[in-house]
Parts: C-alpha cells; sequence; structure tokens
C-alpha cells in the first residue's frame, strides 16, 4: 500500500481529526436509513466510506479509509529485510480508537474468530489492524522465535500509527498474539500503543499450571485488560488472578462463566458463544472509553 511521505508529519497527523460529533451523526442517520430499506446489510452500517474534509489531494484515499460493509482492506506489512507479513485494517465511520489484533498459534488472521471480533468491533466504532506472524504467513506450525514475533508486533504497531494516526492505539489478541504483544511490550514500549488487551492470555501449557509466563507483565507500564474464559485450561484462574493483584491499578481481569480458552460455551450453560462474545467485546469497548477519554 503507498502511503503519503508526510503522513505521519503535522500535515498527516489528523486524518480522521475532522469528524465531528454533527458528522458522525449524519452519517450514522444516513448509514441507518439505507440499512432499513435494504440497500446495505444492518451490520454495515458502520463501515461506509465517509469522505473527510479539507484533505489534501494526495491524503484523501487515507481520509476516506473506510471499509464497504465489513470488508478489510488487505496491507502489507514490512517487518524486516527479510520477512513481510499480510494484514487487513478496517476502519468503520467515526473510529474511536484502533485495536492491533494478533492471532494465536493454530489459526491466523481470517479465523472465525478473528474475523467475527474484526466485524463487530467495527459495529461498535472501533477500528481493528489484523496480522499474521512470519510463520503463519509461510503456513509453517511452528511459531516464530520470539524475537521475530516481536519484531512483527512491533512493525503492525508503527504501521498503525502511519495509516490511522489520529487513532489512540490498544494492542494484544488471541492467546499467543495477546502474550507475544505484551513480551514486545515488556522489552520496549510499542510506538503509540496505549493499553493492551489479551483475549485468552496463554499463562501455561494445558493442566500443568505456572505463572512463568506471566513474569514479563511486571515490565509492562501501561493498563491491561485480561479477558478470560472461567473454563480455560491454559490459566489457572486463581493463579491469573495472583498475577492481576500483584501489577495493581495497572491491571483488569473480566471472568466469563463456564467459557473455554476459545470463549466456547457449552449447551448446558444456556448461552451461545456469540452471546459471550458479544459481553466480552461490550467489556472490550468500555475499558478502551476509559483509556482514551
Amino acid at each position: 500500500m503507498e502511503i503519503p511521505p508526510d503522513a505521519g508529519s503535522a500535515g498527516g497527523n489528523h486524518l480522521y481529526s475532522d469528524y465531528n460529533s454533527q458528522n458522525c451523526a449524519l452519517h450514522k442517520t444516513r448509514a441507518w436509513s439505507r440499512a432499513a430499506h435494504g440497500q446495505i446489510p444492518s451490520s454495515a452500517a458502520f463501515c461506509l466510506r465517509t469522505a473527510v474534509p479539507n484533505r489534501r489531494p494526495e491524503q484523501q484515499h487515507l481520509g476516506t479509509r473506510s471499509m464497504s460493509g465489513t470488508k478489510s482492506e488487505p496491507i502489507t506489512i514490512e517487518v524486516d529485510e527479510a520477512h513481510s507479513v499480510s494484514g487487513l485494517l478496517c476502519v468503520p465511520a467515526c473510529a474511536r480508537a484502533c485495536y492491533l489484533l494478533a492471532h494465536g498459534a493454530g489459526a491466523g488472521m481470517n479465523h472465525a474468530f478473528q474475523r467475527a471480533v474484526a466485524e463487530e468491533l467495527a459495529q461498535r466504532e472501533i477500528a481493528t489492524l489484523r496480522y499474521q506472524f512470519p510463520y503463519m504467513e509461510r503456513r509453517g506450525r511452528r511459531p516464530d522465535p520470539p524475537r521475530l514475533a516481536h519484531a512483527t508486533v512491533r512493525a503492525a504497531a508503527s504501521q498503525a500509527l502511519r495509516l490511522v494516526p489520529a487513532l489512540p492505539l490498544v494492542a494484544g489478541g488471541k492467546s499467543f498474539g495477546g502474550r507475544m504483544t505484551s513480551q514486545a511490550q515488556a522489552v520496549s514500549p510499542l510506538p503509540g500503543v496505549r493499553g493492551l488487551i489479551f483475549l485468552g492470555f496463554p499463562l501455561h501449557p494445558a493442566r500443568r499450571p505456572s505463572d512463568e509466563r506471566g513474569q514479563h507483565l511486571r515490565d509492562v507500564h501501561v493498563p491491561m485488560l485480561f479477558l478470560q474464559g472461567a473454563r480455560d485450561k491454559l490459566a489457572d484462574v486463581d493463579l491469573l488472578a495472583s498475577i492481576v493483584d500483584c501489577l495493581s491499578e495497572r491491571a483488569s481481569l473480566q471472568l466469563f462463566a463456564q467459557a473455554d480458552h476459545s470463549f466456547h460455551v457449552p449447551a448446558r450453560s444456556g448461552r451461545t458463544d456469540g452471546e459471550v462474545r458479544r459481553e466480552m467485546l461490550d467489556s472490550l469497548v468500555a475499558w478502551i472509553g476509559t483509556l482514551i477519554e
């Protein structure tokens, strides 16, 4: 994707700053009207193209970076001279923040869970940048060494800063992707990232309780939100709660009854996976709101 050379300069730091409450309200009214008349799916109402006024011609294509429906725009992220990975950027109209959404160890950015999270966050006015790790890009099975995984997370954050510089950034993701994000943040702060959100933090291998994989969290100095299934076999609830307590005000933990590591709930719970996911995303968005206010 070609990026204007001054997209990160003072002249390009406000690609979404011209949205005001009246513009957003007018856009939503039109979107809902079109959805009601069957012109677009109702779930797509927040992902229409919206022109941003007062943009120089070379910036206009970035200033209108909203997807049609729930489609995400493919991008390429350069990690280093030897590695580049694919990404998917979705920026709904009136987006309030952007979530860097890394995938789990066994499934890439196109997995149904990742896709559903991106689509439903768009409905809640949260942009997402999903991206692959290099091993997933080449369809490998073994995750990348931590140094390469960390570099990928850092490259994704830098890319988000260039593409949506006016949006506050939060980072994290599912399982392995969330842990690689926190490790990268612990080594050195990720550019522009204000907080971390974990969708099922993998504290230890299944049925082998340990808090070793959480020790690096002490070196993370931005707010953190842990969204965790109460039946997650990769995170003993008591161990994780103890770590969160030690992190004090920097960290919050929310458990979802009867949900496992994939946020799946059994039929006997009386709830569906979709209901759990919606509850989880409502919590995620509310937390981002407290972070950026």
